[in-house]
Protein backbone atom coordinates (compact mmCIF):
# COMPACT_ATOMS: atom_id res chain seq x y z
CA UNK A 1 0.00 0.00 0.00
CA UNK A 2 2.71 2.43 1.02
CA UNK A 3 4.68 1.53 -2.10
CA UNK A 4 1.71 2.25 -4.35
CA UNK A 5 1.10 5.60 -2.63
CA UNK A 6 4.74 6.54 -3.15
CA UNK A 7 4.49 5.53 -6.80
CA UNK A 8 1.34 7.60 -7.26
CA UNK A 9 2.98 10.55 -5.52
CA UNK A 10 5.98 10.41 -7.85
CA UNK A 11 3.67 10.16 -10.84
CA UNK A 12 1.70 13.16 -9.59
CA UNK A 13 4.87 15.14 -9.04
CA UNK A 14 5.90 14.46 -12.61
CA UNK A 15 2.67 15.41 -14.34
CA UNK A 16 0.85 17.84 -12.02
CA UNK A 17 0.88 21.59 -12.56
CA UNK A 18 2.77 23.15 -9.64
CA UNK A 19 1.24 25.81 -7.44
CA UNK A 20 4.03 27.30 -5.37
CA UNK A 21 2.70 30.82 -5.88
CA UNK A 22 5.64 31.61 -8.18
CA UNK A 23 4.83 30.97 -11.88
CA UNK A 24 8.53 31.06 -12.85
CA UNK A 25 9.34 28.42 -10.25
CA UNK A 26 6.33 26.28 -11.23
CA UNK A 27 7.55 26.24 -14.84
CA UNK A 28 11.14 25.42 -13.80
CA UNK A 29 10.02 22.53 -11.56
CA UNK A 30 7.98 21.06 -14.42
CA UNK A 31 10.90 21.33 -16.82
CA UNK A 32 13.35 19.73 -14.42
CA UNK A 33 11.12 16.74 -13.61
CA UNK A 34 10.33 16.18 -17.31
CA UNK A 35 13.89 16.53 -18.60
CA UNK A 36 16.19 15.06 -15.94
CA UNK A 37 16.80 11.34 -16.47
CA UNK A 38 19.32 10.98 -13.66
CA UNK A 39 17.36 9.33 -10.80
CA UNK A 40 19.57 10.80 -8.05
CA UNK A 41 19.37 14.48 -9.05
CA UNK A 42 15.73 14.09 -10.00
CA UNK A 43 15.01 12.67 -6.54
CA UNK A 44 16.76 15.66 -4.88
CA UNK A 45 14.31 18.03 -6.57
CA UNK A 46 11.32 15.78 -5.86
CA UNK A 47 12.23 15.69 -2.15
CA UNK A 48 12.49 19.47 -1.97
CA UNK A 49 9.13 19.81 -3.69
CA UNK A 50 7.54 17.22 -1.40
CA UNK A 51 8.83 19.09 1.66
CA UNK A 52 7.70 22.50 0.43
CA UNK A 53 11.28 23.88 0.26
CA UNK A 54 10.34 26.62 -2.19
CA UNK A 55 13.22 28.96 -1.40
CA UNK A 56 15.81 26.26 -2.04
CA UNK A 57 13.97 25.16 -5.17
CA UNK A 58 14.04 28.76 -6.41
CA UNK A 59 17.76 29.04 -5.67
CA UNK A 60 18.45 25.82 -7.58
CA UNK A 61 16.06 26.15 -10.51
CA UNK A 62 15.53 29.85 -11.26
CA UNK A 63 19.04 30.80 -12.32
CA UNK A 64 21.70 29.39 -14.62
CA UNK A 65 25.46 28.97 -14.57
CA UNK A 66 27.41 31.85 -16.11
CA UNK A 67 30.98 32.27 -17.33
CA UNK A 68 33.39 33.39 -14.58
CA UNK A 69 37.13 33.96 -14.84
CA UNK A 70 37.48 30.41 -16.21
CA UNK A 71 34.52 28.84 -17.97
CA UNK A 72 31.16 27.71 -16.61
CA UNK A 73 31.78 26.85 -12.99
CA UNK A 74 29.59 25.66 -10.17
CA UNK A 75 29.26 22.94 -7.53
CA UNK A 76 27.85 19.54 -8.49
CA UNK A 77 24.22 19.00 -7.55
CA UNK A 78 20.59 19.13 -8.73
CA UNK A 79 19.26 22.29 -10.35
CA UNK A 80 19.85 24.54 -13.34
CA UNK A 81 22.54 26.54 -11.53
CA UNK A 82 24.64 23.46 -10.68
CA UNK A 83 26.77 21.01 -12.65
CA UNK A 84 24.87 17.81 -13.36
CA UNK A 85 23.89 15.57 -16.26
CA UNK A 86 21.09 17.82 -17.48
CA UNK A 87 22.96 21.14 -17.34
CA UNK A 88 25.99 19.59 -19.08
CA UNK A 89 23.69 18.32 -21.85
CA UNK A 90 22.07 21.77 -22.13
CA UNK A 91 25.46 23.51 -22.22
CA UNK A 92 26.74 21.12 -24.90
CA UNK A 93 23.62 21.64 -27.01
CA UNK A 94 24.19 25.40 -26.77
CA UNK A 95 27.85 24.96 -27.74
CA UNK A 96 26.81 22.83 -30.73
CA UNK A 97 24.38 25.48 -31.91
CA UNK A 98 26.97 28.25 -31.52
CA UNK A 99 29.81 26.33 -33.20
CA UNK A 100 27.56 25.34 -36.10
CA UNK A 101 26.88 29.05 -36.58
CA UNK A 102 30.59 30.01 -36.33
CA UNK A 103 32.13 27.30 -38.50
CA UNK A 104 30.59 25.97 -41.71
CA UNK A 105 33.03 23.03 -41.49
CA UNK A 106 32.31 22.24 -37.83
CA UNK A 107 31.33 18.64 -38.68
CA UNK A 108 34.70 18.14 -40.34
CA UNK A 109 36.70 19.79 -37.54
CA UNK A 110 35.15 17.99 -34.59
CA UNK A 111 35.16 18.70 -30.86
CA UNK A 112 37.62 17.82 -28.06
CA UNK A 113 36.39 16.48 -24.70
CA UNK A 114 38.62 15.87 -21.67
CA UNK A 115 37.97 15.22 -18.01
CA UNK A 116 39.74 15.09 -14.65
CA UNK A 117 39.26 12.80 -11.66
CA UNK A 118 36.63 14.66 -9.66
CA UNK A 119 33.39 12.95 -8.69
CA UNK A 120 33.03 9.19 -8.10
CA UNK A 121 32.67 7.23 -11.33
CA UNK A 122 29.90 5.23 -9.62
CA UNK A 123 28.09 8.36 -8.36
CA UNK A 124 25.39 10.40 -10.05
CA UNK A 125 27.95 12.93 -11.19
CA UNK A 126 31.56 12.26 -12.14
CA UNK A 127 33.87 14.04 -14.56
CA UNK A 128 34.06 10.90 -16.69
CA UNK A 129 30.28 10.51 -16.89
CA UNK A 130 29.83 14.19 -17.78
CA UNK A 131 32.48 13.85 -20.50
CA UNK A 132 30.58 10.88 -21.97
CA UNK A 133 27.30 12.82 -21.99
CA UNK A 134 29.04 15.79 -23.63
CA UNK A 135 30.38 13.46 -26.32
CA UNK A 136 26.97 11.80 -26.76
CA UNK A 137 25.20 15.08 -27.53
CA UNK A 138 27.68 15.81 -30.32
CA UNK A 139 27.96 12.26 -31.67
CA UNK A 140 24.16 12.17 -31.97
CA UNK A 141 24.51 15.21 -34.27
CA UNK A 142 27.22 13.49 -36.38
CA UNK A 143 30.06 15.62 -35.01
CA UNK A 144 33.45 13.84 -34.69
CA UNK A 145 34.47 13.82 -31.03
CA UNK A 146 38.04 13.53 -29.75
CA UNK A 147 37.31 12.05 -26.31
CA UNK A 148 40.37 11.38 -24.14
CA UNK A 149 40.29 7.77 -22.96
CA UNK A 150 41.53 8.70 -19.50
CA UNK A 151 41.88 11.76 -17.28
CA UNK A 152 44.26 14.48 -18.47
CA UNK A 153 45.66 17.81 -17.24
CA UNK A 154 43.43 20.73 -18.18
CA UNK A 155 46.03 22.25 -20.60
CA UNK A 156 45.81 19.12 -22.79
CA UNK A 157 42.26 20.09 -23.77
CA UNK A 158 42.26 23.02 -26.20
CA UNK A 159 39.47 25.54 -25.88
CA UNK A 160 38.61 27.64 -28.91
CA UNK A 161 40.21 26.95 -32.30
CA UNK A 162 43.15 29.09 -31.13
CA UNK A 163 43.93 26.84 -28.16
CA UNK A 164 43.06 29.62 -25.68
CA UNK A 165 40.04 29.95 -23.41
CA UNK A 166 37.10 31.88 -24.82
CA UNK A 167 36.55 35.57 -24.04
CA UNK A 168 33.72 37.95 -24.82
CA UNK A 169 31.63 37.99 -26.98
CA UNK A 170 31.81 34.18 -27.37
CA UNK A 171 30.77 33.57 -23.75
CA UNK A 172 27.63 35.73 -24.00
CA UNK A 173 26.65 34.23 -27.35
CA UNK A 174 27.12 30.67 -26.05
CA UNK A 175 24.88 31.46 -23.05
CA UNK A 176 22.20 32.75 -25.44
CA UNK A 177 22.44 29.53 -27.45
CA UNK A 178 22.19 27.44 -24.26
CA UNK A 179 18.98 29.31 -23.36
CA UNK A 180 17.59 28.42 -26.80
CA UNK A 181 18.40 24.69 -26.39
CA UNK A 182 17.31 23.81 -22.86
CA UNK A 183 15.15 20.79 -23.73
CA UNK A 184 17.33 17.71 -24.34
CA UNK A 185 17.34 16.56 -27.97
CA UNK A 186 16.66 13.01 -29.08
CA UNK A 187 19.89 11.12 -28.53
CA UNK A 188 21.40 13.59 -26.04
CA UNK A 189 21.08 11.10 -23.16
CA UNK A 190 22.43 8.19 -25.21
CA UNK A 191 25.92 7.84 -23.73
CA UNK A 192 26.21 4.38 -25.35
CA UNK A 193 27.22 6.28 -28.50
CA UNK A 194 30.64 6.75 -26.92
CA UNK A 195 31.22 3.00 -27.25
CA UNK A 196 29.55 2.47 -30.62
CA UNK A 197 30.00 5.56 -32.82
CA UNK A 198 32.73 5.47 -35.49
CA UNK A 199 32.98 9.27 -35.07
CA UNK A 200 34.57 8.92 -31.61
CA UNK A 201 38.37 9.10 -31.57
CA UNK A 202 40.93 8.98 -28.75
CA UNK A 203 43.59 11.73 -28.98
CA UNK A 204 45.47 10.71 -25.81
CA UNK A 205 48.65 9.18 -27.23
CA UNK A 206 49.05 11.78 -29.97
CA UNK A 207 48.49 14.82 -27.72
CA UNK A 208 50.69 13.42 -24.94
CA UNK A 209 53.51 12.77 -27.42
CA UNK A 210 53.21 16.24 -28.96
CA UNK A 211 53.04 17.94 -25.56
CA UNK A 212 56.18 16.17 -24.32
CA UNK A 213 57.98 16.98 -27.58
CA UNK A 214 57.06 20.66 -27.19
CA UNK A 215 58.47 20.67 -23.65
CA UNK A 216 61.95 20.40 -25.17
CA UNK A 217 61.61 24.02 -26.34
CA UNK A 218 61.82 25.22 -22.72
CA UNK A 219 64.51 22.75 -21.59
CA UNK A 220 67.95 24.42 -21.64
CA UNK A 221 70.22 22.22 -19.46
CA UNK A 222 69.27 18.61 -20.18
CA UNK A 223 72.78 17.25 -19.71
CA UNK A 224 73.16 19.06 -16.40
CA UNK A 225 69.73 17.79 -15.28
CA UNK A 226 70.80 14.18 -15.82
CA UNK A 227 73.75 14.63 -13.44
CA UNK A 228 72.08 16.62 -10.66
CA UNK A 229 72.29 15.35 -7.10
CA UNK A 230 69.12 17.23 -6.13
CA UNK A 231 66.08 15.11 -5.29
CA UNK A 232 62.49 16.23 -5.82
CA UNK A 233 59.22 15.16 -4.24
CA UNK A 234 56.01 15.59 -6.25
CA UNK A 235 52.42 15.40 -5.07
CA UNK A 236 49.50 15.40 -7.48
CA UNK A 237 46.93 16.01 -4.72
CA UNK A 238 44.84 12.97 -5.64
CA UNK A 239 44.41 14.38 -9.15
CA UNK A 240 45.62 13.86 -12.70
CA UNK A 241 49.23 15.09 -12.49
CA UNK A 242 51.34 12.08 -11.46
CA UNK A 243 51.93 10.30 -14.77
CA UNK A 244 52.40 13.51 -16.73
CA UNK A 245 54.93 15.06 -14.32
CA UNK A 246 56.87 11.78 -14.36
CA UNK A 247 57.00 11.91 -18.18
CA UNK A 248 57.98 15.60 -18.18
CA UNK A 249 60.92 14.91 -15.85
CA UNK A 250 62.07 12.17 -18.23
CA UNK A 251 61.95 14.60 -21.18
CA UNK A 252 64.17 17.03 -19.24
CA UNK A 253 66.69 14.30 -18.47
CA UNK A 254 65.88 14.02 -14.74
CA UNK A 255 65.45 10.94 -12.63
CA UNK A 256 61.74 10.60 -11.73
CA UNK A 257 60.53 12.79 -8.84
CA UNK A 258 59.57 10.86 -5.70
CA UNK A 259 55.74 10.65 -5.57
CA UNK A 260 53.75 10.99 -2.35
CA UNK A 261 52.24 7.46 -2.29
CA UNK A 262 49.06 8.44 -0.40
CA UNK A 263 48.29 11.23 -2.93
CA UNK A 264 49.63 9.74 -6.17
CA UNK A 265 46.44 8.11 -7.45
CA UNK A 266 43.10 9.78 -8.21
CA UNK A 267 40.75 10.09 -5.26
CA UNK A 268 37.65 12.26 -5.80
CA UNK A 269 37.22 12.57 -2.02
CA UNK A 270 40.75 14.04 -1.57
CA UNK A 271 40.90 11.94 1.58
CA UNK A 272 44.34 13.03 2.87
CA UNK A 273 43.85 16.82 2.68
CA UNK A 274 41.40 19.23 4.27
CA UNK A 275 41.48 21.35 1.12
CA UNK A 276 42.90 20.07 -2.21
CA UNK A 277 44.44 23.43 -3.06
CA UNK A 278 48.26 23.62 -2.90
CA UNK A 279 47.94 27.42 -2.69
CA UNK A 280 46.89 27.05 0.95
CA UNK A 281 50.54 26.49 1.95
CA UNK A 282 52.40 24.35 4.44
CA UNK A 283 49.36 22.82 6.16
CA UNK A 284 48.13 21.07 2.98
CA UNK A 285 51.68 20.09 1.95
CA UNK A 286 52.26 18.16 5.19
CA UNK A 287 52.64 14.67 3.64
CA UNK A 288 54.97 15.97 0.90
CA UNK A 289 57.23 17.83 3.32
CA UNK A 290 57.54 14.86 5.70
CA UNK A 291 58.36 12.53 2.79
CA UNK A 292 60.96 15.00 1.46
CA UNK A 293 62.66 15.12 4.87
CA UNK A 294 62.73 11.32 5.00
CA UNK A 295 64.10 11.03 1.43
CA UNK A 296 66.55 13.93 1.82
CA UNK A 297 64.85 15.83 -1.01
CA UNK A 298 65.24 19.61 -0.90
CA UNK A 299 62.45 20.69 -3.26
CA UNK A 300 58.75 19.78 -3.13
CA UNK A 301 56.50 20.35 -6.15
CA UNK A 302 52.71 20.18 -5.86
CA UNK A 303 50.32 20.22 -8.80
CA UNK A 304 46.65 20.87 -8.08
CA UNK A 305 44.03 18.19 -8.91
CA UNK A 306 43.67 19.17 -12.59
CA UNK A 307 47.42 19.91 -12.90
CA UNK A 308 47.15 23.45 -14.25
CA UNK A 309 48.65 25.14 -11.17
CA UNK A 310 51.86 24.60 -9.21
CA UNK A 311 53.09 25.20 -5.67
CA UNK A 312 56.75 24.77 -4.66
CA UNK A 313 58.60 24.54 -1.35
CA UNK A 314 62.30 24.38 -0.51
CA UNK A 315 64.06 23.13 2.64
CA UNK A 316 66.20 25.84 4.22
CA UNK A 317 69.46 25.44 6.12
CA UNK A 318 67.69 26.05 9.43
CA UNK A 319 65.50 22.98 8.83
CA UNK A 320 62.36 25.02 8.03
CA UNK A 321 60.47 24.90 4.76
CA UNK A 322 59.99 27.94 2.56
CA UNK A 323 56.69 27.67 0.66
CA UNK A 324 56.86 30.17 -2.18
CA UNK A 325 53.89 32.36 -3.01
CA UNK A 326 52.67 32.60 -6.59
CA UNK A 327 54.23 36.05 -6.87
CA UNK A 328 57.59 34.83 -5.54
CA UNK A 329 57.67 31.90 -7.96
CA UNK A 330 56.82 34.32 -10.77
CA UNK A 331 59.83 36.46 -9.87
CA UNK A 332 62.03 33.36 -10.22
CA UNK A 333 60.34 32.25 -13.45
CA UNK A 334 60.66 35.76 -14.92
CA UNK A 335 64.39 35.92 -14.13
CA UNK A 336 64.96 32.35 -15.39
CA UNK A 337 63.05 32.56 -18.67
CA UNK A 338 64.72 35.85 -19.62
CA UNK A 339 68.17 34.61 -18.58
CA UNK A 340 67.73 31.47 -20.71
CA UNK A 341 66.47 33.57 -23.63
CA UNK A 342 69.55 35.81 -23.43
CA UNK A 343 71.93 32.86 -23.36
CA UNK A 344 70.21 30.96 -26.18
CA UNK A 345 68.92 33.73 -28.45
CA UNK A 346 69.83 33.86 -32.12
CA UNK A 347 72.18 36.61 -33.28
CA UNK A 348 69.42 38.77 -34.78
CA UNK A 349 66.93 38.35 -31.89
CA UNK A 350 65.67 41.70 -30.62
CA UNK A 351 64.83 42.18 -26.92
CA UNK A 352 62.16 44.69 -27.96
CA UNK A 353 60.28 41.78 -29.53
CA UNK A 354 60.09 39.91 -26.21
CA UNK A 355 57.04 40.02 -23.91
CA UNK A 356 55.96 38.80 -20.49
CA UNK A 357 52.42 39.09 -19.14
CA UNK A 358 50.59 39.01 -15.82
CA UNK A 359 47.07 39.60 -14.59
CA UNK A 360 46.54 43.01 -13.05
CA UNK A 361 46.12 41.67 -9.49
CA UNK A 362 49.47 39.86 -9.68
CA UNK A 363 52.92 41.15 -8.65
CA UNK A 364 54.49 43.95 -10.69
CA UNK A 365 57.93 42.26 -10.48
CA UNK A 366 57.89 41.38 -14.19
CA UNK A 367 57.30 45.07 -14.95
CA UNK A 368 60.41 45.96 -12.92
CA UNK A 369 62.50 43.29 -14.72
CA UNK A 370 61.18 44.45 -18.11
CA UNK A 371 62.05 48.10 -17.44
CA UNK A 372 65.63 47.20 -16.56
CA UNK A 373 66.19 44.57 -19.29
CA UNK A 374 64.40 46.28 -22.17
CA UNK A 375 61.62 43.81 -22.99
CA UNK A 376 57.87 44.49 -22.84
CA UNK A 377 55.52 43.77 -19.97
CA UNK A 378 51.73 43.86 -20.24
CA UNK A 379 48.85 43.43 -17.79
CA UNK A 380 45.51 41.76 -18.43
CA UNK A 381 42.26 41.42 -16.53
CA UNK A 382 42.19 38.57 -13.96
CA UNK A 383 41.84 35.11 -15.50
CA UNK A 384 44.09 33.19 -17.87
CA UNK A 385 41.54 33.57 -20.66
CA UNK A 386 42.71 37.18 -21.01
CA UNK A 387 46.38 36.16 -20.98
CA UNK A 388 45.77 33.48 -23.64
CA UNK A 389 43.84 35.91 -25.81
CA UNK A 390 46.57 38.55 -25.64
CA UNK A 391 49.32 36.00 -26.35
CA UNK A 392 47.51 35.06 -29.58
CA UNK A 393 47.52 38.74 -30.67
CA UNK A 394 51.23 39.07 -29.88
CA UNK A 395 52.20 35.85 -31.67
CA UNK A 396 50.19 36.86 -34.73
CA UNK A 397 52.23 40.08 -34.79
CA UNK A 398 55.55 38.23 -34.70
CA UNK A 399 56.28 38.81 -30.99
CA UNK A 400 57.87 36.30 -28.62
CA UNK A 401 56.18 35.60 -25.27
CA UNK A 402 58.51 34.00 -22.73
CA UNK A 403 56.36 33.80 -19.62
CA UNK A 404 52.95 34.72 -18.17
CA UNK A 405 51.34 34.22 -14.77
CA UNK A 406 48.59 34.95 -12.29
CA UNK A 407 49.29 35.22 -8.57
CA UNK A 408 47.11 32.24 -7.68
CA UNK A 409 50.00 29.89 -8.65
CA UNK A 410 49.11 29.81 -12.36
CA UNK A 411 52.19 29.84 -14.66
CA UNK A 412 52.88 29.52 -18.37
CA UNK A 413 56.44 29.04 -19.62
CA UNK A 414 56.65 29.39 -23.40
CA UNK A 415 53.58 29.28 -25.64
CA UNK A 416 53.06 25.64 -26.60
CA UNK A 417 49.80 25.73 -24.65
CA UNK A 418 47.91 28.96 -24.02
CA UNK A 419 46.73 28.31 -20.50
CA UNK A 420 48.34 27.96 -17.11
CA UNK A 421 50.18 24.66 -16.89
CA UNK A 422 51.37 22.98 -13.71
CA UNK A 423 53.20 20.12 -15.47
CA UNK A 424 55.61 22.29 -17.46
CA UNK A 425 55.99 24.72 -14.54
CA UNK A 426 57.01 21.83 -12.23
CA UNK A 427 59.81 20.62 -14.48
CA UNK A 428 61.06 24.16 -15.18
CA UNK A 429 61.37 24.77 -11.41
CA UNK A 430 63.34 21.52 -11.18
CA UNK A 431 65.72 22.63 -13.93
CA UNK A 432 66.11 26.07 -12.34
CA UNK A 433 66.91 24.50 -8.94
CA UNK A 434 69.42 22.07 -10.50
CA UNK A 435 71.18 24.87 -12.37
CA UNK A 436 71.40 27.02 -9.22
CA UNK A 437 72.66 24.03 -7.22
CA UNK A 438 75.79 23.92 -9.41
CA UNK A 439 76.61 27.39 -8.01
CA UNK A 440 75.57 26.47 -4.44
CA UNK A 441 72.60 28.85 -4.63
CA UNK A 442 69.14 27.91 -3.36
CA UNK A 443 65.87 29.05 -4.90
CA UNK A 444 65.27 31.36 -1.94
CA UNK A 445 68.74 32.89 -2.25
CA UNK A 446 68.14 33.48 -5.95
CA UNK A 447 64.81 35.14 -5.14
CA UNK A 448 66.66 37.59 -2.89
CA UNK A 449 69.13 38.28 -5.72
CA UNK A 450 66.22 39.03 -8.08
CA UNK A 451 64.71 41.45 -5.56
CA UNK A 452 68.07 43.10 -4.86
CA UNK A 453 68.58 43.71 -8.58
CA UNK A 454 65.07 44.77 -9.59
CA UNK A 455 63.54 45.99 -6.33
CA UNK A 456 61.72 44.20 -3.52
CA UNK A 457 58.10 43.35 -4.28
CA UNK A 458 56.33 42.30 -1.10
CA UNK A 459 52.71 41.27 -1.48
CA UNK A 460 49.76 40.07 0.57
CA UNK A 461 46.50 38.64 -0.73
CA UNK A 462 43.45 37.63 1.25
CA UNK A 463 39.67 37.89 1.24
CA UNK A 464 36.47 38.43 3.18
CA UNK A 465 33.28 36.42 2.75
CA UNK A 466 30.08 38.34 2.06
CA UNK A 467 26.85 36.51 1.28
CA UNK A 468 24.81 39.67 0.57
CA UNK A 469 25.24 40.97 -3.03
CA UNK A 470 23.64 44.38 -2.16
CA UNK A 471 26.30 44.87 0.57
CA UNK A 472 29.10 44.12 -1.90
CA UNK A 473 27.61 46.60 -4.36
CA UNK A 474 27.26 49.34 -1.73
CA UNK A 475 30.91 48.92 -0.63
CA UNK A 476 32.13 49.59 -4.18
CA UNK A 477 29.57 52.34 -4.89
CA UNK A 478 30.73 54.14 -1.74
CA UNK A 479 34.29 54.14 -3.12
CA UNK A 480 33.03 55.70 -6.36
CA UNK A 481 31.23 58.43 -4.43
CA UNK A 482 33.56 58.82 -1.48
CA UNK A 483 33.71 62.42 -0.26
CA UNK A 484 31.27 63.69 -2.87
CA UNK A 485 29.34 62.24 -5.84
CA UNK A 486 31.54 60.69 -8.56
CA UNK A 487 34.70 61.32 -6.53
CA UNK A 488 37.08 58.49 -5.63
CA UNK A 489 39.01 58.71 -2.34
CA UNK A 490 42.20 60.80 -2.29
CA UNK A 491 43.47 59.21 0.92
CA UNK A 492 43.11 55.85 2.65
CA UNK A 493 43.63 56.78 6.30
CA UNK A 494 46.94 58.64 6.22
CA UNK A 495 48.08 57.11 2.90
CA UNK A 496 47.87 59.43 -0.12
CA UNK A 497 46.41 57.94 -3.31
CA UNK A 498 48.18 58.79 -6.56
CA UNK A 499 45.93 57.04 -9.10
CA UNK A 500 42.64 55.13 -9.20
CA UNK A 501 41.61 52.63 -11.87
CA UNK A 502 38.08 51.21 -11.93
CA UNK A 503 37.68 48.58 -14.65
CA UNK A 504 34.01 48.11 -13.74
CA UNK A 505 33.28 51.62 -15.07
CA UNK A 506 36.30 52.00 -17.39
CA UNK A 507 37.87 54.90 -15.43
CA UNK A 508 41.62 55.38 -14.96
CA UNK A 509 42.95 58.63 -13.48
CA UNK A 510 46.50 57.85 -14.67
CA UNK A 511 45.53 58.00 -18.35
CA UNK A 512 45.36 61.35 -20.22
CA UNK A 513 41.79 60.58 -21.38
CA UNK A 514 40.87 59.06 -17.98
CA UNK A 515 39.88 55.81 -19.70
CA UNK A 516 41.14 52.40 -18.60
CA UNK A 517 43.49 50.62 -21.01
CA UNK A 518 42.16 47.28 -19.73
CA UNK A 519 38.75 46.26 -21.13
CA UNK A 520 35.71 47.34 -19.14
CA UNK A 521 34.34 44.46 -17.05
CA UNK A 522 30.85 45.55 -15.93
CA UNK A 523 29.83 42.17 -14.49
CA UNK A 524 32.37 42.23 -11.66
CA UNK A 525 33.66 44.85 -9.25
CA UNK A 526 37.35 45.81 -9.39
CA UNK A 527 39.07 49.02 -8.26
CA UNK A 528 42.86 49.50 -8.07
CA UNK A 529 44.57 52.20 -5.99
CA UNK A 530 48.16 53.27 -6.62
CA UNK A 531 49.60 54.99 -3.53
CA UNK A 532 52.23 57.69 -3.20
CA UNK A 533 54.49 55.30 -1.23
CA UNK A 534 54.76 52.79 -4.12
CA UNK A 535 52.07 50.40 -2.95
CA UNK A 536 49.42 49.09 -5.35
CA UNK A 537 46.19 47.66 -3.90
CA UNK A 538 43.20 46.12 -5.67
CA UNK A 539 39.76 45.29 -4.29
CA UNK A 540 37.69 42.91 -6.40
CA UNK A 541 34.84 40.46 -6.20
CA UNK A 542 35.33 36.80 -7.01
CA UNK A 543 33.83 35.52 -10.25
CA UNK A 544 32.72 32.26 -8.65
CA UNK A 545 32.50 32.68 -4.84
CA UNK A 546 30.90 35.09 -2.33
CA UNK A 547 34.21 36.85 -1.67
CA UNK A 548 35.69 40.32 -1.68
CA UNK A 549 39.38 39.83 -2.37
CA UNK A 550 42.18 42.26 -1.71
CA UNK A 551 45.62 42.26 -3.29
CA UNK A 552 48.29 44.64 -2.00
CA UNK A 553 51.92 44.93 -3.01
CA UNK A 554 54.76 47.20 -1.96
CA UNK A 555 56.84 47.85 -5.09
CA UNK A 556 60.20 49.21 -3.93
CA UNK A 557 63.13 50.47 -5.97
CA UNK A 558 66.42 48.47 -5.78
CA UNK A 559 67.91 50.99 -3.31
CA UNK A 560 65.16 50.24 -0.73
CA UNK A 561 66.45 47.02 0.82
CA UNK A 562 65.08 47.25 4.38
CA UNK A 563 62.48 44.48 4.04
CA UNK A 564 61.26 44.81 7.64
CA UNK A 565 60.41 48.46 7.01
CA UNK A 566 58.66 47.65 3.72
CA UNK A 567 56.65 44.85 5.34
CA UNK A 568 55.61 47.13 8.20
CA UNK A 569 54.50 49.83 5.75
CA UNK A 570 52.50 47.27 3.74
CA UNK A 571 50.81 45.93 6.88
CA UNK A 572 49.78 49.43 7.98
CA UNK A 573 48.38 50.18 4.54
CA UNK A 574 46.38 46.93 4.42
CA UNK A 575 44.95 47.68 7.88
CA UNK A 576 43.92 51.14 6.64
CA UNK A 577 42.43 49.66 3.46
CA UNK A 578 40.32 47.19 5.43
CA UNK A 579 39.21 49.71 8.06
CA UNK A 580 38.45 52.63 5.73
CA UNK A 581 37.31 50.98 2.50
CA UNK A 582 35.86 47.57 3.41
CA UNK A 583 34.58 48.34 6.95
CA UNK A 584 34.09 44.65 7.90
CA UNK A 585 32.28 45.29 11.20
CA UNK A 586 29.77 47.70 9.70
CA UNK A 587 29.20 45.54 6.60
CA UNK A 588 29.12 42.17 8.38
CA UNK A 589 32.05 40.75 6.41
CA UNK A 590 33.51 37.42 7.55
CA UNK A 591 37.31 37.27 7.82
CA UNK A 592 39.16 34.56 5.95
CA UNK A 593 39.54 31.60 8.33
CA UNK A 594 43.07 30.52 7.28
Amino acid sequence: MAENTEGDLNSNLLHAPYHTGDPQLDTAIGQWLRWDKNPKTKEQIENLLRNGMNKELRDRLCCRMTFGTAGLRSAMGAGFCYINDLTVIQSTQGMYKYLERCFSDFKQRGFVVGYDTRGQVTSSCSSQRLAKLTAAVLLAKDVPVYLFSRYVPTPFVVYWETGAQITSPHDKEILKCIEECVEPWNGSWNDNLVDTSPLKRDPLQDICRRYMEDLKKICFYRELNSKTTLKFVHTSFHGVGHDYVQLAFKVFGFKPPIPVPEQKDPDPDFSTVKCPNPEEGESVLELSLRLAEKENARVVLATDPDADRLAAAELQENGCWKVFTGNELAALFGWWMFDCWKKNKSRNADVKNVYMLATTVSSKILKAIALKEGFHFEETLPGFKWIGSRIIDLLENGKEVLFAFEESIGFLCGTSVLDKDGVSAAVVVAEMASYLETMNITLKQQLVKVYEKYGYHISKTSYFLCYEPPTIKSIFERLRNFDSPKEYPKFCGTFAILHVRDVTTGYDSSQPNKKSVLPVSKNSQMITFTFQNGCVATLRTSGTEPKIKYYAEMCASPDQSDTALLEEELKKLIDALIENFLQPSKNGLIWRSV
